[in-house]
């Protein structure tokens, strides 16, 4: 049985994919075509220069290299793969391609922070993969190899990143604010050029794509990011991405909704099961008898290092 507060923090984490769900309808209903480098960079630095300006802290030491690392993965190769999905596929279907990541999660908490896969994480993540593999069933014939490769690898990205986030922490005294607002910069300064040198000067914008960016921007990205990133400290890294299902399950209400998106009965039966995995993944990790928690190291002010238990029970940095 989850505490009241713990919940509240799940549901707050879980605002996330829910705004992420909409980028797609956002992204093909008002921003120009076919600039999915533009539009990541449009995203991501106006966020990362505002939580910056906010949080007045910068990385030190090694964190550096941490800020660049994780920038690259959840922010610089993260938004071009999940635009240039968001161009190609139809906005539910290029979510739910993406919502594999809980499987990559499993996968890379077992190399990256020692902790074993649990047979109920491992069935959870094939029941989410089932209830993908439903709603995609419909499109398959039709389905846009380059736009779906792009989904799979954004999904890869944004799990590899948020298991790094688990295992490094956060340094002492640096709160989820500042370290959003690194990433998020670290990631629009690495798509900047990219995007000049394939995608030429900016285009230019009207009233309804001004106000989409500002969306992306803002909601999207500068409190969505920042609610993530905050309940990656709190939480286990699988109870996290178990979240992801929402944005799939958000991008096909609201593609039903307000671009006239159809529904089957086989659609709607892989959502239900998506949102049954996303439910049952919010159970947390219960503690192995006689096994000890698996800790990792985050560097404190004075250099020395000091070990947080991994199994998501009253985690806190």
């Amino acid at each position: 049985m989850l505490s009241a507060g713990r919940t509240t923090l799940i549901a707050l984490t879980a605002l996330a994919p829910v705004s992420w769900g909409t980028t797609y309808a956002v992204t093909t209903e008002f921003l120009p075509p076919d600039r999915p480098l533009f539009t990541g960079l449009a995203r991501a630095l106006p966020a990362g220069l505002l939580l910056l300006a906010l949080a007045r802290v910068l990385p030190r030491g090694a964190w550096w290299w941490k800020a660049a690392v994780l920038g690259a993965l959840n922010i610089g190769a993260f938004f071009p793969l999940l635009f240039l999905s968001a161009y190609r596929l139809p906005g539910g279907m290029a979510a739910v391609v993406g919502s594999v990541g809980p499987l990559f999660v499993v996968g890379l908490s077992a190399l990256l922070l020692g902790q074993r896969p649990t047979t109920r994480a491992v069935l959870t993540g094939v029941v989410a993969a089932f209830g993908v593999s439903l709603v995609v069933l419909k499109a398959a014939g039709g389905l846009d190899a380059l736009g779906a490769l792009a989904a799979l690898a954004s999904a890869a990205s944004m799990s590899t990143g948020t298991v790094l986030t688990k295992r490094w922490g956060r340094p002492e005294g640096v709160g989820p604010l500042a370290l959003t607002g690194w990433q998020l910069t670290a990631g629009g300064l690495l798509i900047a050029p990219v995007a000049l040198l394939v995608e030429g000067a900016p285009p230019a914008l009207d009233g309804a794509a001004v106000g989409g960016y500002l969306y992306l921007a803002l909601a999207n990205t500068a409190v969505a990011y920042w609610l993530w990133f905050r309940g990656i400290g709190r939480l286990s890294a699988t109870q996290v991405t178990f979240l992801g299902p929402l944005s799939p399950l958000t991008a096909a209400v609201v593609g039903w909704a307000a671009l006239g998106e159809t529904l089957t009965p086989v659609q709607l039966a892989g959502m239900a099961l998506a949102f049954g995995a996303t439910v049952a993944g919010q159970r947390a990790p219960r503690a192995r008898t006689g096994t000890e928690p698996v800790p990792f190291s985050s560097p404190s002010r004075n250099g020395r290092k000091h070990s947080m238990d991994l199994t998501g029970q009253g985690l806190r940095r």
